[in-house]
C-alpha cells in the first residue's frame, strides 16, 4: 500500500475515541497477521486487507477487501466476506455480539473471546482467497450459503 494511505489509516485511527482506537489496533495487528496484507482505508471508515474482485451475471463487478471492520464508537462491525452463517459453531463461542449476513457486530474486544474471533476471520480470509483464485468470484458468498 502507498504512504498515503498509511497515512490516511493513521489519522482515520486518530479520529476515533480511545477506546475504539485501541480495540483497532488490535484488530489492525490480528488481520495483518492473517492476510499478511496492509490495511486500506475503504469507502467511509472500512479498514480493510487484501482484496477480491467479483463479477455477478448481472454485470455488476468491482472490488471488495477480503476481511475488514468498521470501527464506530460503542461497536465494531468485522465483515466476513463468506457469511457468518459458515461460522455458526465458532460465533456460539465467541462472547457477547450480535450478527447479520455477514457481519459480526461487538461492542469491544473485552466482550469477547479474542481468539476464537481471530480463527473465524482467519477461516473466513482463507475461504474467500481460495474462492478468488480462478478469477472473479461470481456469487455473493454470504448468500450461496444454506
Amino acid at each position: 500500500m502507498t504512504d498515503d494511505n498509511d497515512r490516511s489509516v493513521d489519522r482515520y485511527l486518530a479520529s476515533l475515541d480511545e477506546e475504539t482506537a485501541k480495540d483497532s489496533e488490535t484488530l489492525i495487528e490480528m488481520m495483518q497477521r492473517i492476510s499478511s496484507r496492509e490495511p486500506m482505508l475503504w469507502n467511509v471508515g472500512t479498514i480493510g486487507f487484501g482484496t477480491y474482485h467479483y463479477k455477478y451475471d448481472s454485470g455488476r463487478e468491482g472490488d471488495g477487501h477480503t476481511i475488514g471492520f468498521y470501527p464506530r464508537a460503542g461497536k465494531l462491525t468485522i465483515y466476513l466476506m463468506d457469511g457468518t452463517a459458515r461460522h455458526s459453531e465458532l460465533l456460539a463461542k465467541l462472547g457477547k455480539h450480535s450478527i447479520t449476513g455477514y457481519c459480526v457486530y461487538i461492542r469491544r474486544l473485552s466482550d469477547i473471546e479474542l481468539p476464537v474471533l481471530e480463527r473465524i476471520v482467519r477461516e473466513s480470509y482463507e475461504f474467500v482467497e481460495s474462492k478468488s483464485q480462478d478469477g472473479p468470484i461470481r456469487q455473493i458468498l454470504w448468500k450461496a450459503q444454506e
